[in-house]
């Protein structure tokens, strides 16, 4: 609370500085005016005197009463702004004096609510030294946080709710405790009742520090549970982040990294399938490659002409298997293309084992890489491929044993 006062005054007395420092601004603005006018009536009044002299010299004739009577109203005109002026110079003045003094007031506030602050600090780390706390730092450590007073606040409301319900089971146990006593209905004597009622209140007093044992238990049971939630908050955190290890290890974790090879070489092979599967439909519409399931690292295809059936590549045909070996070539010379441009393919033999119209495919689609500033090389013997290439470099056999090449670009030595 005398922090908060301290602040205030310090804040009030800011503002006042501030309305002082523009009080004075004003004061000195009016100041300057009422120079300025001050000096232009003194011109004004020497300008007329010379005016007047003059005319007087240059203008006898003239009526000097007049022209007196408008130069005095405008000196008078002067005057009245003068004296304005002088009036909220005056009451600027008395606003000065007023903040002045209000400025010395707080200042002494000030002073008087520091000691008072001092004394209380004093007190203050007394009772806290006193209560077991080093020092304030320990004391603001040691509170309770918002929320826990507010559950305590709860629970002290319900205690006294509880305990005037209490008071008053008791009241009215006692009040018919009173009306039995009068209604004097035993017929002990009171050398008999008296152990009987040590016994009552023997059992009560056994009942009550049971009570409070159990009562003991079940805070020390609310304690525990609350460690025991904001534990079990830990652990699902851990076990979500483990579960989450545990999935990641179960992918691609293994002791010599074989799991983590595997998935790696897995998707290249995807992107490489991916990119196998856009040139083999343009060579033919009935297979696609696939992943094979059981092995991933191996592949399968799926015949089309069979209502999707998976095959092993093992049972391909001569030509199929040139035909998907061709594909695969072809995607992985454009997987290699996105860092080293690969502008030169050569094909060894294969072509023997396809018929007209799968060569006839085939053929298109190395014309397309050719089209596309690809050299492409094919080395076999089928005597069809030589209607369709245009650029031959043969070899052909002498009598001498040795064999001879020729085409463009081939010089004798």
């Amino acid at each position: 609370m005398q922090i908060k006062a301290k602040e205030q005054v310090s804040q009030c007395i800011n503002e006042l500085k501030s309305k002082l420092k523009s009080l004075e601004a004003v004061i000195a603005n009016q100041t300057q005016e009422l120079e300025k006018k001050r000096i232009v009536c003194e011109e004004g009044l020497k300008e007329l005197k010379l005016i007047l002299s003059e005319r007087t010299q240059s203008y006898g004739l003239k009526q000097p009463d007049v022209e007196e009577a408008r130069y005095k109203e405008a000196i008078d005109g002067f005057e009245k702004t003068k004296k304005l002026d002088a009036g909220k110079f005056d009451g600027l003045q008395r606003d000065l004096t007023g903040s002045r003094d209000q400025i010395e007031f707080l200042a002494k506030q000030i002073s008087e609510r520091k000691i008072e602050l001092e004394s209380s600090g004093a007190i203050f780390i007394d009772i806290c030294k006193s209560s077991g706390f080093a020092d304030e730092g320990e004391f603001l450590a040691a509170r309770l946080s918002a929320d826990e007073c507010s559950k305590l606040t709860q629970r002290a409301k319900q205690l006294d709710g509880d305990l005037l319900r209490t008071d008053g089971q008791r009241m009215a146990v006692e009040a018919r405790l009173a009306e039995e006593r009068e209604k004097n209905k035993t017929e002990q004597v009171l050398d008999v009742l008296n152990p009987q009622l040590d016994g009552v209140e023997h059992s009560q007093k056994q009942a009550l520090e049971k009570f409070a044992a159990l009562k003991m238990q079940l805070d020390l049971h609310d304690k525990a549970k609350k460690a025991v939630q904001e534990k079990q908050l830990q652990i699902d955190i851990q076990t979500t982040e483990c579960g989450r290890w545990e999935k990641l290890h179960s992918l691609i974790g293994s002791a010599d990294g074989k799991k983590f090879r595997a998935f790696a070489q897995g998707l290249t092979l995807q992107r490489m399938i991916k990119h196998a599967n856009s040139q083999l439909t343009k060579m033919s519409d009935r297979y696609e490659l696939v992943r094979d399931l059981d092995q991933p690292l191996e592949l399968s295809v799926v015949d089309q002409y069979q209502a999707g059936e998976v095959r092993s590549t093992k049972n391909l045909s001569g030509g199929e298997s040139f035909i998907v070996s061709l594909a695969l070539a072809l995607g992985l010379s454009k997987m290699a293309s996105q860092k080293v441009r690969v502008d030169s393919l050569f094909l060894d033999e294969g072509f023997g084992t396809l018929d007209e119209n799968a060569l006839e495919t085939a053929l298109e689609t190395l014309s397309g890489l050719q089209e596309e500033g690809k050299l492409i090389g094919i080395i076999s013997h089928i005597p069809a491929l030589k209607e369709r290439i245009g650029t031959q470099i043969s070899i052909l056999p002498s009598s001498t044993g040795r064999s001879e090449v020729s085409g463009p670009g081939v010089k004798k030595i």
